[in-house]
């Protein structure tokens, strides 16, 4: 299946790419991702170490005639989101990812794909395989652990890096070149709640919200797709005066927009129930229609037997607490067009055997808008009587509008493609903005191929677009100003 990837141009980038693909590489267990690309290194006989939490650097000489220009740092992550369809079966930590070609579309079936970031990171194994490619001084960087904390760019010791400039290769347009984003912090309630017994003559039903688009928590939030979570609560809330909650588990990764929730609830009113819940599912359906046409809404009678369910004080807190957290886009930037500033994504519910927990990823461009948000996310969890945590703060990329390498990329990509590049700042979580904390000096962009749907199973990278980002990638290393 992959050799089909192995086959499309400019064949270098793809088949990396696939040799990366077979590699499994979750965030946090990154084990065999470093081992692969330090072997790559040193194959190469390159210079190749490992820091102190798994970043792998390699660096390689600058070709014939430009060892006058400043080095590069060639910048992307190794770990990529996994996310899979309910109907897929695959095991992200055995399996390497199955692809195939969708028309101008590099598709993986029924997971994601790993374009994030791993496009960056074959671009530049290609780079330092070639003999022919003509570059500088090169370091390549390549990070661990950046989709659910970043913390092997918070781990990156100053001084380590020698490189003047760094190209992070994690943009997700291809007319985008981008010179800030986001930070994040995330905010976690935990809690528990009184269990009682099922009333009787109650009917089990099973209530599952599926067939969202999902995707990016930073980059998609302005769409404004449907959340699993809070439909899902949209739905309970609507007929808390017909149920006991027994179970729920809605979304799965922090940075991922949840797709699919399912509640078990033990119903104490069937024809009520059903009533307020088919009136409630077509509000949704109708509001969702244009957005989310894969939307389900389901409630059926379930085989299995609810022992337990939340009483009904802790039901209502907990009820009330989700709808009253904000989710989607806060805040507008009044300074850059159509830019959101600030948002939260409630990201994973889990309610189970009397211990709940309630996962958000708050995201800003601005520090005082992101601490304002956290701080009201945590007020209302608070105010329900759970306990609050705050953790994995990183901060954003202020945009340097008279970069030395931005006025370099912003003439070559107007040369190559008889345009101009949209510059411009993203609400996505960059490592530049981290990696700039310990090197201040260091002149940071971002560019990419375009990848439509990451952090879901829609993930899917463009061909042609992949075809003009290696073309604009060769002549930036061939232009890089002379030190």
């Amino acid at each position: 299946m992959n050799q089909e990837i192995r086959n499309l141009e400019p064949k270098a980038l793809w088949n990396k790419f696939a040799d990366l693909n077979a590699v499994p590489r979750p965030s946090k267990k990154e084990q065999r991702v470093i081992a692969f690309m330090k072997e790559f290194g040193k194959n190469l006989n390159l210079e190749t170490i490992e820091d102190e939490v798994g970043n792998v650097i390699i660096r390689k000489p600058a070709t014939k005639g430009l060892e006058d220009r400043k080095m590069v740092v060639l910048q992307s992550h190794l770990d990529m989101v996994h996310q899979k369809n309910n109907d897929t079966d695959f095991d992200f930590d055995k399996q390497g990812i199955e692809m195939y070609v969708d028309g101008d579309w590099v598709r993986a079936k029924g997971t994601t794909l790993g374009a994030d970031n791993g496009l960056g990171v074959a671009t530049i194994m290609a780079i330092l395989e070639s003999k022919e490619i003509e570059h500088p001084a090169i370091e390549a960087l390549f990070t661990i652990d950046e989709e659910t904390g970043m913390t092997g760019a918070k781990g990156l010791k100053g001084g380590l890096l020698k490189g003047d400039i760094l190209l992070n290769l994690d943009t997700e347009e291809d007319d985008e070149i981008g010179v800030g984003c986001a930070g994040g912090v995330d905010v976690t309630a935990t809690g528990n709640y009184k269990e009682e017994d099922v009333p009787k003559n109650t009917v089990a039903f099973t209530v599952k919200v599926k067939g969202l688009q999902g995707g990016h928590s930073g980059m998609d939030i302005i769409k404004g797709l449907g959340n699993a979570n809070k439909l899902m609560n949209r739905l309970l809330f609507a007929t808390k005066d017909f149920i006991k909650l027994s179970e729920l588990n809605g979304g799965s990764l922090r940075n991922a927009i949840p797709r699919e929730s399912v509640a078990e609830v033990a119903v104490t009113s069937e024809k009520e129930f059903i009533s307020e819940f088919e009136k409630v599912k077509s509000q949704i359906i109708s509001e969702y229609k244009s957005l989310e046409p894969q939307l389900s809404i389901s409630a059926e009678k379930s085989n299995s037997e609810i022992q337990k369910v939340i009483s009904e004080s802790d039901q209502n807190k907990f009820l009330n607490a989700i709808y009253a957290a904000h989710n989607g886009v806060y805040r507008m930037s009044p300074d850059i067009s159509d830019l959101v500033e600030t948002s939260n994504n409630i990201a994973k519910i889990t309610l189970k055997d009397g211990n709940l927990k309630i996962e958000c990823l708050t995201r800003s461009s601005v520090e005082s808008s992101k601490e304002d948000l956290a701080n009201s996310l945590t007020s209302v969890f608070e105010l329900a009587g759970y306990k609050v945590a705050q953790a994995g703060h990183y901060p954003g990329w202020a945009p340097n509008m008279d970069s030395p390498i931005l006025k370099v990329l912003d003439n070559l990509y107007e040369k190559l493609n008889g345009e101009k590049a949209n510059v411009a700042a993203c609400h996505a979580g960059l490592e530049c903005g981290i990696l700039g904390q310990n090197y201040p000096d260091m002149d940071m962009i971002s560019f990419g191929p375009t990848i439509k749907g990451a952090h879901s199973p829609d993930e899917r990278a463009s061909i042609s677009s992949a075809q003009k980002y290696w073309e604009f990638v060769l002549e930036i290393l061939k232009n890089v100003p002379k030190k």
